[in-house]
């Protein structure tokens, strides 16, 4: 049974066991890296991650179990199916390395057509994980820089969730003016292709900023900086992504818009409000939702609103502004308002440009 080929990293520290597997892999097509003790292992699983690693029990040193407990116990390298090889006879050993999280054991002398075997199960299973945990990274970077998607799956131990947290964030969000009206005046596949053009270049500036994206609203969105990975810039992180957007990438989607014929283009109102938020996925994983809660997320979308009422493009609440651990130069002072919901009225600024105000 031939395996389809794949890199096999041998340890053991017996030179003609070692010529011995090598021989046998490379001639069936696989590539392989050989070495003699445990920390060299390690060494090797760290700069060159191997699709199975074959390791001999008995080793002077740092032996095949302790290597084995540390590979499991990294999640990093966990996901590595390990075979172990041993020519002790050792009913208490092959427990040992089962509870420990070996994947397979193969006793020596090594039958040729066992052995294949063995190696064919333990690619197998690697390409399955590697299948798995591509699909849940392509879910998670729908919505989650690729940095932050990474260690997502390194925490989740690559299931499909991310674990409820409470934590301190800044929550965006963010509404097109005139939309409406100028939907209800053009054809749907047109309404449809300028709603993903301005969905897909504000979401990049979200993403791009470091920022998560919770929801699409309509000619909405709904953004999260700080979650689900908890950071101490988010409300820079979010002050930066609004400007961006309200600037720059508005520009150039107006600058499409009056090209194809389609209008003067839109305006835009962002509010930002920081706190604590409660965040986490919810749903199945045939419908999988990520969810930012809390009176913080209430009252950001509130502040939004309010950018119709005061003509402003950008209102940041007083408590983001507090949480900006740069310089706030560029906000500037607006009025204390009266938000539902609030028992007190809550300072905003503006981050606008003069030339953005709506």
């Amino acid at each position: 049974m031939h395996a389809r080929p794949g890199h096999i990293l041998i340890v053991d520290d017996d030179p003609l066991n070692r010529r011995v597997l090598t021989k046998s892999l490379d001639s069936d097509g696989h590539r392989t890296t050989d070495v003699d003790n445990g920390f060299a292992a390690l060494t090797a699983l760290e700069a060159d991650p191997p699709d199975v690693v074959l390791l001999d029990v008995v080793m002077p040193g740092l032996d095949g179990i302790e290597v084995l407990e540390r590979i499991k116990s990294d999640t990093k390298t966990r996901h590595i199916p390990v075979i172990m090889i041993s020519g002790v006879d050792d009913s208490e050993s092959v427990v040992r390395c089962l509870e420990a999280g070996a994947d397979d054991f193969l006793p020596k002398p090594f039958d040729p057509v066992i052995f294949r075997a063995r190696i064919a199960a333990g690619l197998n299973r690697k390409r399955l994980t590697d299948l798995e945990q591509d699909r849940v990274r392509n879910v998670f970077t729908r919505f989650l820089p690729e940095p932050i998607a990474a260690q997502m799956l390194e925490r989740n131990d690559g299931e499909l969730s991310i674990r409820p947290v409470r934590l301190w964030a800044t929550v965006m969000f963010a509404d097109l003016r005139g939309f409406t009206s100028f939907a209800e005046n053009q054809p749907v596949e047109q309404v449809i292709a300028v709603l993903q053009r301005y969905q897909g270049s504000m979401s990049d500036a979200v993403i791009d900023h470091g920022g998560t994206l919770v929801d699409y609203l309509g000619d909405g969105l709904y953004a999260v900086f700080g979650a689900p990975i908890e950071t101490v810039d988010h409300a820079d992180r979010a002050v930066a992504a609004a400007r961006e957007m309200v600037t720059t990438r508005l520009v150039d989607l107006n600058a499409w818009l009056r090209a194809e014929g389609l209008g003067d283009g839109f305006r835009m109102g962002i509010g930002l409000n920081s706190g604590r938020v409660m965040s986490g996925t919810t749903g199945t994983d045939r419908r999988m939702e990520y969810a930012v809660l809390g009176d913080t997320v209430n009252t950001g979308a509130r502040i939004q609103d309010l950018t119709k009422e005061t003509g402003r493009s950008i209102l940041v609440s007083d408590q983001t502004k507090t949480n900006m651990t740069g310089p706030a130069e560029g906000l500037a002072f607006v009025d204390e308002f009266e938000v539902r919901g609030k028992q007190s009225r809550i300072k905003l600024w503006t981050a606008d440009a003069p030339e953005t105000a709506t």
